[in-house]
């Protein structure tokens, strides 16, 4: 067994024992096991599958750092939430309000709040597609 915590500037959101995880980086995804070499690792905006008491539990990430340190990992990122917490309704919301941004006020925002939409865009089409695939598994 390790011991995860997951934290986001807003709140811890996961604190326990667990078997095993699989997180999303730059590479690909990585799986980590109990007695792991300690190591930092960057995370991409993805889902991270842990592996705990014979269950999967689903979270999307954002992107973020993992580090794992004997048998203690850390998980820090800008947004994690479950995957049967999100909002489908609320995350179409969000990527239609983006999109209609960016398709038709484009030239009256300035440079950063196009970026803070495009990020925004990015994070509310994780948000379906993880909260979409994690529906399917259990309908």
């Amino acid at each position: 067994m390790m011991h995860l915590v997951i934290i986001t500037p807003e709140k811890t959101v996961f604190d326990e024992e667990i078997n095993e995880i699989l997180v999303p980086t730059n590479k690909g995804q990585m799986g980590v096991l109990p007695h792991h070499i300690n190591i930092v690792t960057q995370l991409v905006p993805g889902e991270i599958i842990i592996k705990s008491k014979g269950k999967n539990r689903n979270i999307a990430v954002s992107g973020g750092f993992l580090e794992v340190n004997k048998g203690v990992l850390t998980l820090l990122a800008d947004y994690a939430e479950h995957a049967n917490e999100i909002d489908i309704e609320k995350a179409k919301e969000a990527t239609k309000k983006a999109q209609d941004l960016l398709s038709h006020k484009r030239e009256e925002l300035s440079e950063h709040e196009i970026i803070r939409i495009e990020a925004e865009l990015r994070l509310s089409l994780l948000q379906q597609h993880i909260a979409q695939r994690h529906h399917r598994r259990t309908s």
